[in-house]
């Protein structure tokens, strides 16, 4: 089992913690986690891209010209997509973008990812990620400490003075894990594990995570 560092909220060490090797030391998938982002960015797609083929474009109903002897090329319609203002060929409509992955596939992708930040060292243990109060400076000041300025905080749960101090810092976003009488709730990705170039976790967070999907 990998042993990672526990911090506080200043930065200093206040423990180790051995990470479980069947969620944080997995053999990565490249596969598999291409699959979740593309998934992810596809379901994120609103696929309203709307526009008019020379079906629907109105006008052009008469022959501009006769087909013989006026020296032009042939033409049936103004509304053809070679005209100004003609239809547009094959021209998209709204669609649905999205596609499934299997249960299996999303869990083995976000332990490829989660995998792949505890190799690089980019995987920070915190004991207690929480603020007194809504204060922007301060968890500046806490990730500065960290050393992780572009960093994917995540939670064990949802905790407003964490989420609002965090809103307007550039590179930083905030996510949660937690499990409790209804469930799991989470909003950890694959692409945002990616993107964001450090992973702050809470303690607990981590233990709820390995029970999880250990």
């Amino acid at each position: 089992m990998a042993k990672v560092s526990v911090y506080n909220m200043e930065g200093g060490q206040v423990g180790d913690i051995e990470l479980n090797d069947a969620v944080f030391g997995v053999e990565v998938n490249e596969h598999l986690v291409h699959l979740a982002v593309v998934n992810q960015l596809a379901n994120n797609r609103q696929g309203t891209q709307s526009a008019k083929n020379r079906s629907e474009v109105s006008g052009g109903g008469r022959k501009p010209w006769r087909q013989k002897g006026t020296g032009h090329a042939r033409q049936g319609s103004t509304r053809s997509p070679q005209w100004k203002g003609g239809g547009v060929v094959f021209a998209p409509k709204p669609r649905d973008y999205s596609f499934k992955m299997n249960k299996k596939e999303k869990q083995n992708a976000l332990k490829s990812a989660l995998t792949s930040r505890v190799q690089e060292n980019k995987f920070i243990v915190v004991d207690s990620i929480k603020l007194d109060e809504i204060k922007t400076k301060s968890m500046v000041n806490a990730l500065n400490k960290l050393n992780a300025s572009k960093a994917l905080v995540v939670m064990n749960n949802i905790d407003e003075n964490v989420v609002c101090s965090a809103k307007n810092i550039p590179n930083v976003k905030t996510s949660y894990f937690f499990k409790d009488e209804d469930g799991v709730k989470t909003t950890i990705n694959v692409y945002d594990i990616l993107k964001y170039d450090t992973v702050v976790i809470d303690k607990a967070a981590v233990t709820a995570i390995e029970e999880v999907y250990a």
